[in-house]
This record gives C-alpha cells, structure tokens and sequence, in this order.
C-alpha cells in the first residue's frame, strides 16, 4: 500500500483547515477587501512561478512524443468536458454544484502528482513531465475558452473585465516568469521546497477569500450533507469512468507500458493549483466557494485512487524485472 502521505498530504489537511476557518471567521467589511487583494497577489505569484518552472526543454521533448501528448490533451480537454456535460445535467444536483462539477471537467491536469505517480508506477517520467507541463500551459487559454463556452449561461459570458483579470493575473505574470527563466530558473531549482510553500501557500490565500465570501452568503444553508455525499459519489463515477477510459485508450494506441502509465495519470487528474486561481478570476466572488467544493473533493479522491493504482503498477513492473520493491511501493 503507497505511504500514508500519498493519501492524506500535508497540503491537503492545510487546505480543509482553511475551509473550516473561512466558515468559523469569514473576513467582513473591509478586511474581505483586504483578503480578496491577497487572494489576487497570490494568483499573479502562482502562475509567474508556473512560468518560471516550465522549462522550453520539456516543451520541445513534448511535442516530439506527440501521440502521448495528444492523447493526453484529448482526454483532459474533450472527453472530460463532455462527461462533465452529462453529469452536471443531472437533476439531483443543484445549479451551483453543478456548474462546480463542470468547471472541474475542464481544468488542466496536476503537474506533481502526475509525474510522482508516473514514476511509482515506473512510467516514462521525462513523458510525464511534458504531458503535464503542456496541460497547464495549454489551459491557461482553453480553460476560459471552454468556461465561456460551456458556462456562459451560468458564470454571465467572459467580460471585457474577465478578460483582462485572465491576461494581467493569468497569463501575464505567466510569461514574465518563463521569459525570466535563464536567471531565476536555478534559483527555482535550488528553492523547490520553499517556493512550494510559497505556490501552496498563494492557494490557500484564495481558498480562505474564495470560501470566507461563500460563507457570508450562507453557502452552508445550501449545501446539505446530502448534497455533499452525492456530489462525492458522482465525483467517484466520473474518475472511474476516466481511469477506465485512459487505461482502454492506451491499449487502443498500443502504446508502450511507460507511455500508458503517462496518459492513465496525466489524463485522468484535474489541478487544484489551476482551479483555485482560475475560479478566481473567472467567477463572482460570492459564487466561488460553491464552484471549488467538486474541484477540492475530486482532487482528494484521485489521490487516493492514483495512489493506490500507482502501487499496484510499479510491484507489477519491478516482479516483471526480477527486482524487489522498495519501501515507497511494497507499503
């Protein structure tokens, strides 16, 4: 069984303690003002350090790998979209969790989690890494773009001020980071764990901003325990579905075992470090506490089911080579 830590991360319990204080102590009056500004600081930092940690080398060794890629990208981008289609059109959700449940469907995938289970589950790591970077990279255009198009009805249409929230606290510090790459790329490299509470600390900003306004709103006097049981049992069809879909698809490609493992976890995760920031900026304050619940529920439950697939894989791959498995995997 993978390590505890797979399944239950640090982030993850820091990430339900801010909901449970956003619900205890919303900010009010003018220190919402106050968080929500911190809350959009902490987005314009997030996507310059995305910038700042793709490198051009994964972007060139990616479009060399281009059925993986491709592969990977249509599922992330269209056969999720069309699921979450057909899920938020159910009758027994309402509106806000669905249009949440949507909006899930077409975030991009994770980067690190992807890539941390590409390699328990001994996959093509280096294709892992491109697969996930051209994810993200990719949606930070199509994301809006699929938002517009299959929610405009529900989040109003993308504005001429969505817009520009998207290129200034998007795209923007996006690019500024990636084109200052060659100087502060190795001072990324070498800061990893710290710059990493710095990204997952900029999340949880907008998670207490997000869910503070929600709250204020009275997002817990709709949101019944039932709501919440039945939103996590469709959350667990939908990543079933796409487990399933991934794994077939990459019989159907033929596709060697390390490249199949790539397009099962880049294909089958949706990022939580994308949704926040780009709920964000993509819908009303007070509506995107409600939009975050399915991404937050879904993210914990791939995973543990990752976690788990991943183990099982990487014993398979090592009993095949006449090795033994080491701890991270025999657990």
């Amino acid at each position: 069984m993978p390590r505890l830590r797979s399944l239950f991360d640090p982030f993850i319990i820091a990430l339900l303690c801010t909901v449970v204080l956003a619900s205890l102590l919303p900010a009010r009056g003018q220190w919402a003002g106050v968080a929500e500004g911190a809350a959009d600081a902490g987005i314009v930092l997030l996507f310059f350090l995305h910038g700042a940690k793709l490198s051009r080398e994964a972007i060139w060794q990616g479009a060399r790998n281009w059925r993986v890629q491709i592969a990977t990208l249509l599922v992330t981008f269209g056969v999720f979209p069309l699921l979450g289609l057909g899920f938020s059109a159910l009758p027994l959700l309402s509106a806000p969790l669905a249009a949440g449940l949507l909006f899930l469907t077409l975030l991009p995938s994770t980067v690190q989690s992807s890539i941390a289970f590409t390699a328990i589950a001994r996959g093509n790591v280096a294709a892992a890494v491109c697969a996930a970077s051209f994810s993200n990279l990719v949606g930070i255009f199509l994301t809006p773009l699929l938002v517009a198009l299959l929610m405009g009805a529900t989040t109003g249409g993308i504005s001429l001020a969505s817009v520009e929230a998207i290129v200034l606290q998007l795209l923007l510090p996006f690019i500024i980071g990636h084109l200052l790459r060659p100087w502060i790329g190795g001072f990324v490299t070498r800061h990893k764990s710290i710059l990493s509470l710095v990204d997952r600390g900029s999340i949880l900003l907008v998670v207490y901003s997000a869910f503070g306004a929600a709250v204020v709103e009275g997002i817990w006097h709709r949101v019944s325990v039932d709501d919440l049981l039945l939103l996590t049992l469709i959350c667990l069809l939908l990543l079933g579905l796409v487990l399933g879909l991934t794994a077939a698809l990459g019989r159907v490609l033929n596709l060697p075992r390390g490249d199949a493992a790539v397009l099962l976890f880049c294909g089958s995760k949706k990022s939580l470090a994308s949704g926040v920031p780009m709920a964000g900026v993509l819908f009303p304050a007070a509506q995107v506490g409600m939009v975050l619940l399915p991404v937050m529920l879904f993210h914990q439950l791939q995973l543990i089911a990752c976690a788990l697939i991943a183990g099982r894989m990487g014993r398979r791959a090592l009993a095949a080579e006449g090795l033994e498995p080491g701890p991270h995997i025999r657990q």
